[in-house]
């Protein structure tokens, strides 16, 4: 028997990212990506990063920091623990680490190279099915949801939080309810599944975590949170395994997910203590995860799980911003989609579009009744399949009239018509200030469509400008033929800097778009 009790997953000497004689608040760190899969705790990879330390190197006696305070060692290594004990003839395994140095410092190629990563080692990131967060579990309400679903071409079902879901809830009778649900929407063509909540919640004084500094729960992430290695959390993923096998959901939306939180409880069945407390809990997770992966279930997670198995996290967003009026909800949706893009793929995120009331806000907020404000819910639809990023569209259905419904088919679509470059990487053009017009690139050199360029007009009115285009990442090195929407093809020429430049009109509070071949 052997006790690991820590490790270091990788340990390299590297050269300064800066040179500095004094030490400042804040290094330049080594011009290098490091990632790994044993991530949590936020939403984004730079946040849930609780393994990678930049340390001082005192054998490194030449720098030029007088203290000789320089991160240059990179050392890749648990937080805590493990603390396992591994039998004879046993093994064990480490999480995994991905290291991608950069060539530039550009920040959009930069941006690429991590992008480019994720679709080799993740590649479960670039599906990107269209989906409606259902607010309803009553019976009608789903099968009208999963009808007007396939009337539009839409492609899943999330039974949203607030729906009256329950996945913990055993019983062969509300097992065979959903799965009569499930293949109602199979046989329509529609993937339908559900939301559950885990860690984000109080079970009791003998499940919770215990806080190591007081010797009860309580003050953890979240206040408090069950521990995942107590017998409820054992039986929790029993009951989620088994509702899914036997309902025949495909789809899985999991909140709260494990935030990291370490458990000083030394009677909780599947750890020993504090010390391996935050290994133990984080198999659990990712093995759920592990195991759906392999089931083909799709799994929105609001935390960065996204290398064990997850497809898609939230872009980053407030969502009290979505009870703001409408036209500000465009402007702010942008925005995210805009600076959540330089290091992620717009299939890997998702953003948000209440069809019904949400955090607050009135009728001035609300999209519903979705026929009285078409033009703002064509435009949210537009700029979110016009940059490949799903948005959880929350309500009870997808129209009320055959004019929304026709509003709705349109987009729809157009994006399955340009679907495979609307998924591809972003080109950053501008960002959205509400004050001139905005927009974002698609590049793909493996396409006929090279390019799509999504422009918009924040204005009441309409406006004419000359835009450039960067090309060089489309591929295209001598001539690009551009057309506006389905119109006539116009060449250009492009400068020594793969860029060229096109006068669009774009309409008042509206859009347009430019596709590059």
């Amino acid at each position: 028997m052997v006790q690991l009790n820590e490790f270091k997953l990788e340990q390299l000497a590297m050269v300064e990212g800066e040179s500095l004689v004094d030490v400042p608040k804040h290094f330049e760190k080594p011009n290098i990506h490091i990632e790994t899969d044993y991530a949590f705790g936020a939403m984004q990879q730079k946040t849930s990063d609780k393994t990678t330390f930049w340390e001082p190197d005192p054998r490194y006696t030449s720098q030029t920091n007088y203290p000789m305070q320089l991160p240059v060692m990179l050392e890749v290594r648990p937080p805590l623990g493990p603390n396992v004990a591994i039998a004879k003839g046993d093994t064990i395994t480490t999480f995994r680490v991905w290291e991608t140095p950069f060539d530039s410092f550009d920040k959009e190629r930069k941006g690429l190279f991590i992008r480019k990563m994720y679709r080799t080692i993740s590649p479960w990131t670039t599906e990107n099915p269209i989906f409606l967060h259902l607010t309803s579990t009553d019976p009608a309400t789903i099968k009208s949801a999963v009808d007007q679903c396939a009337e539009v071409g839409y492609e899943m079902i999330i039974l949203s939080f607030g729906s009256g879901l329950n996945m913990e809830k055993e019983s062969p009778e509300y097992y065979a309810e959903f799965k009569e649900y499930v293949d109602y929407a199979k046989s329509k063509g529609i993937e339908l599944g559900g939301y559950s909540l885990l860690s984000s919640r109080w079970i009791s004084d003998e499940v919770d975590v215990i806080n190591p500094e007081t010797g009860k729960r309580g003050g953890m992430i979240f206040g408090s949170s069950p521990c995942l290695c107590s017998d409820w959390g054992y039986d929790y993923f029993r009951k989620i395994k088994t509702f899914l096998n036997e309902t025949g959901m495909s789809v899985f939306e999991h909140d709260g997910s494990y935030p990291g939180n370490v458990c000083a409880s030394t009677t909780h069945t599947y750890h020993n203590g504090l010390e391996d407390s935050q290994w133990k809990q984080y198999a659990q997770i990712q093995g759920l995860y592990k195991w759906m992966r392999s089931e083909g279930i799709y799994m929105n997670v609001p935390d960065f799980y996204i290398n064990s198995g997850t497809n898609k996290t939230g872009i980053g967003y407030r969502e009290v911003n979505w009870s703001l009026p409408r036209e500000r909800q465009l402007i702010l949706g942008r925005q995210n989609i805009y600076d959540g893009l330089w290091k992620t793929i717009p299939s890997m995120s998702w953003t948000f579009v209440p069809l019904t009331e949400y955090h607050g806000g009135g009728a001035a907020a609300t999209l519903e009744p979705l026929n009285d404000h078409l033009v703002d819910y064509e435009s949210h639809m537009m700029q979110n399949y016009g940059s490949g990023v799903q948005a959880c569209y929350r309500g009870p259905r997808l129209y009320d009239t055959p004019k929304t419904k026709a509003v709705v088919a349109n987009v729809i679509n157009w994006y399955k018509k340009y679907r495979d470059i609307l998924n591809s990487d972003v080109i950053h053009l501008k960002r959205p200030s509400g004050k001139d017009w905005d927009g974002i690139m698609h590049a793909n050199p493996k396409l006929k469509e090279k390019g799509l360029a999504m422009l918009f007009n924040p204005l009441s009115k309409e406006i004419v400008r000359e835009i450039k285009l960067p090309l060089y990442y489309t591929g295209l090195t001598k001539t690009a033929k551009v057309r506006e929407k389905e119109g006539k093809v116009k060449s250009y020429q492009l400068n020594r800097d793969y860029v060229i430049t096109v006068k669009v009109t774009i309409p008042a509070n509206s859009y347009t778009w430019l596709v590059i071949e």
